[in-house]
């Protein structure tokens, strides 16, 4: 590290600024604990600390967690969305599980690297190889399920992703050096009888977690997807199954209610899977889902810095982006929802889930059917899809490709792969390639020009109409222009949102 990068974090650790809280952390030479930025404690002078990127790399130099500051109970950092380099793609597979599914060799298997090699690049960069990231990866997941849920302590050891109740107990005290039980004495939730397991996942404020629940309302697909709305029409609550490796899994998810100063800002879950060592994974997809690890104030400076936008940043500070729980799933609805309306597509997608999706278990959802796969689409589609033939053959043709593996499509690939795999399709032209990788990959400088929405939208704030001046005109914004494009489908997604509170209304109103 640099001494002027050093000199940079001690001067946000001194400032206890939480805007920086998971993107690095701060290990104290003389008490041997990291901390997150924010801490409260008094900051030590520059010489007596050392900042390191994760705290995996904290947990190899022999430091362990604050327990004041409690630096695990972090958003992630918002670099693994924006980094397109090995290490990046790296982190985001690890976050998702890879490690603990398919090993080491897994993970190096999909960034095509050796097994060596990664691990010299990820020691390099971030501090610490794909074992050690993951290990602390593992160890902030058991923190979060001792501390916010009602997993019994020793169900937390599996569902965490450890190999036995020894290994959980050692490493919790090893980083922080606590048991497992002192832990769980911090929770700050009772146990519930409504048979899921309730956990909070904390994200930056500003938070605008209502735009992201009415964008996913307008969407829900019924049998796939649930909505709860309350008694003025709000959306309350999405919940949602997931295919997961282990099986089946479902999750409800609202807004959390932040402290005045925004402590507390995030979504609390509840959650039902088939095997335990899956919730990691579904954790990971829902932080992803609902943009949990993005830093608004960085993306809210630079729109916000605009005079023609700084009035709808104002109106919707912390705007965040719709991510993906399915990969394979945003591809076909993607291109079911081409050049139709929602409503339309809503229509033809709820089709294709009644006709092929799959039922689960009634412990996970009564009623419910999982997204069909690519190759129940392959087989089986022609006899559901309606719409122009070039369009049902696209998806046919994807659908075999994704079934095969000749098309691969995952949150692990860099921006350039992802898009160069779709548009090799024939029939995938650049804004579906787009579309999915602003929702798949999460990249938050991905901006849908063509979109007509979005010029419609882009009108509607005094932006330029044309899709290429609109276009050159995004450039001032980047890398944030994923976000642009969110502040541009705004006003249409909100008067969907008021048409449908109106109904839910009138609704209401006519009912005995």
């Amino acid at each position: 590290m640099t001494d002027a990068l050093h000199d940079e974090r001690h001067r946000i650790a001194a400032s206890r600024d939480a805007r920086f809280d998971g993107q690095f952390v701060t290990a104290v030479h003389s008490t041997g604990i990291y901390c997150r930025p924010s801490c409260p404690a008094r900051t030590p002078r520059s010489s007596g600390v050392t900042f390191y990127r994760t705290s995996a790399a904290a947990h190899l130099a022999g430091y362990r967690a604050c327990k004041r500051c409690l630096p695990e109970a972090t958003p992630g950092s918002p670099e693994w969305d924006l980094r397109e380099d090995v290490a990046g793609r790296a982190m985001r597979l690890v976050l998702d599980g890879v490690v603990e599914r398919e090993g080491v060799s897994g993970l190096a298997a999909r960034v095509g690297y050796s097994e060596r090699h990664l691990g010299r690049i990820l020691t390099e960069e971030l501090g610490a190889g794909p074992k050690a990231l993951s290990r602390a990866h593992r160890a902030q997941t058991a923190r979060t399920l001792l501390t916010s849920s009602d997993l019994p302590i020793a169900d937390v050891a599996f569902a965490a992703g450890f190999a036995s109740v020894r290994q959980f107990n050692d490493t919790v005290r090893e980083v922080f050096a606590v048991t497992p039980t002192e832990l769980r004495a911090r929770r700050r939730i009772a146990p519930t009888l409504d048979g899921g397991l309730h956990v909070h996942l904390p994200a930056r404020p500003p938070f605008d977690a209502q735009g992201l629940l009415d964008w996913h309302a307008l969407h829900a697909l019924p049998g796939l997807e649930q909505v709860q709305v309350g008694d003025d029409g709000v959306v309350t609550a999405y919940a949602r199954l997931v295919d997961l490796p282990g099986g089946p899994g479902w999750f409800r998810a609202s807004a959390a209610v932040p402290d005045r100063a925004g402590r507390g800002s995030g979504i609390d879950l509840v959650v039902r899977v088939t095997d335990l060592s899956d919730l990691p994974t579904l954790v990971a997809r829902v932080r992803s889902l609902f943009d949990l690890d993005a830093d608004p104030v960085a993306v809210d400076t630079v729109l916000g810095g605009v005079p023609v936008l700084a009035p709808a940043v104002a109106r919707v500070p912390g705007i965040r982006l719709p991510g993906a729980v399915d990969a394979h799933e945003v591809v076909f609805r993607t291109l079911i929802g081409q050049q139709v309306s929602v409503a339309a597509a809503r229509t033809a997608q709820t089709r294709l889930v009644a006709a092929l999706g799959v039922p689960v278990p009634p412990s996970i959802a009564p009623d419910g059917l999982l997204f069909p796969s690519a190759d129940r689409i392959a087989a089986d589609g022609a006899t559901v899809l309606r719409g122009p033939a070039a369009r049902v053959d696209t998806i046919l043709r994807v659908a075999a490709a994704l079934a095969d593996g000749s098309l691969v499509v995952h949150g692990g690939q860099s921006l350039d792969e992802l898009r160069a795999g779709l548009l090799a399709v024939k029939g995938i032209g650049p804004w579906t390639a787009d579309y999915v990788a602003l929702r798949v990959r999460h990249h938050p400088d991905v901006f849908l020009h063509s979109d007509l929405a979005v010029r419609n939208g882009a009108q509607e704030l005094g932006l330029p109409g044309t899709a290429r001046e609109l276009s050159l005109w995004s450039e001032q914004v980047a890398p944030w222009r994923s976000y642009l494009t969110m502040h541009c489908w705004r006003p249409i997604v909100d008067r969907a949102t008021a048409a449908a509170r109106a109904a839910h209304s009138t609704t209401r109103k006519d009912t005995p």
